[in-house]
């Protein structure tokens, strides 16, 4: 711990490695130690297992995940330029901080450490989608992750049927993880500030008996009713279905409402339906 606190403020790492937050690798340094701390207590405990963190930049969140206690960091980092400024803190982390330099959507998480596996970031703005979505499908290998998004991604996490945020990604993340959403983030916190306010939420996944072992097929269905989703679902999920009205009224469900209408469950069941199809 005194080694940790004895490392230069965060802006000093920044301005000596020359890491100015790069639009393209969708960066937004977050620096407030205390909000920084928060988000790894929420993230507890992390004494036991392997916290991975995606896109740490020059390590602010990284250094609170250590400071609360993690036993063993994996730091996924795409940009050089950070894992240079992160090695003074992997120094003082007495071999608690792995650096990985790769793209986070390529790496195989089971190959990072033993279980359980938190996965905690300050995700980076333009992949956060695409990661979550990947997770959801490896969620086995997953205890729990906590995972700040902008604040529209986290409304269509959160969002219910009957509102205009629920869509495919509502039902994905829903069926799969407990959703909680935790606290928001103002865009001040962060250097550069974004256009937008951020939102930290707790996803933990559901018991494997709870939850479909192949998300393949609700893809399928999700995709096909909410990309048209102004049409009703006789017409809209004519892309997955010979017949859809027969599957819809089989499952008890209208085949003139709308994607917006079905609950998770709702599309649970017309997945199990594509499932068996022949």
């Amino acid at each position: 711990m005194d080694a940790l606190a004895r490392l230069p403020p965060l802006r000093e790492t920044i301005a000596a490695h020359g890491l100015d937050a790069r639009k393209r690798l969708g960066q937004h340094f977050l620096l407030d130690l205390n909000l920084t701390r928060r988000i790894a207590r929420a993230a507890a405990p992390l004494d036991e297992g392997t916290v991975i963190e995606i896109g740490p930049g020059p390590g602010g969140l990284t250094r609170a995940l250590l400071l609360e206690g993690a036993a063993r960091v994996v730091a996924i980092e795409v940009d050089p330029r950070a894992i240079a400024a992160l090695r003074e803190l992997q120094e003082a982390a007495g071999g608690r901080l792995e650096l990985v330099e790769g793209d986070a959507m390529e790496i195989d998480l089971a190959g990072l450490g033993p279980p359980p596996r938190r996965i905690v970031a300050n995700l980076p703005y333009n992949v956060s989608t695409a990661l979550l979505v990947r997770w959801l499908h490896l969620a086995e290998q997953v205890a729990e992750m906590v995972l700040m998004f902008q604040k529209e991604v986290a409304d269509r996490l959160a969002a219910q049927p009957r509102s205009k945020d629920y869509g495919r990604l509502s039902v994905l993340a829903q069926h799969i993880c407990a959703v909680q959403r935790l606290f928001d983030v103002a865009p001040s916190a962060f250097v550069p500030p974004p256009k937008v306010t951020s939102s930290v939420v707790r996803l933990t996944p559901r018991p494997i008996g709870d939850r479909l072992a192949d998300l393949t097929m609700l893809e399928r269905v999700t995709a096909a009713a909410f990309g048209q989703r102004r049409k009703m679902l006789r017409r809209s999920l004519a892309a997955a279905f010979a017949d859809p009205a027969a599957v819809l009224t089989g499952l008890g469900l209208s085949p003139t409402a709308r994607a917006e209408e079905l609950t998770v469950a709702d599309f649970v069941g017309l997945a199990t339906v594509l499932r068996a199809a022949p």
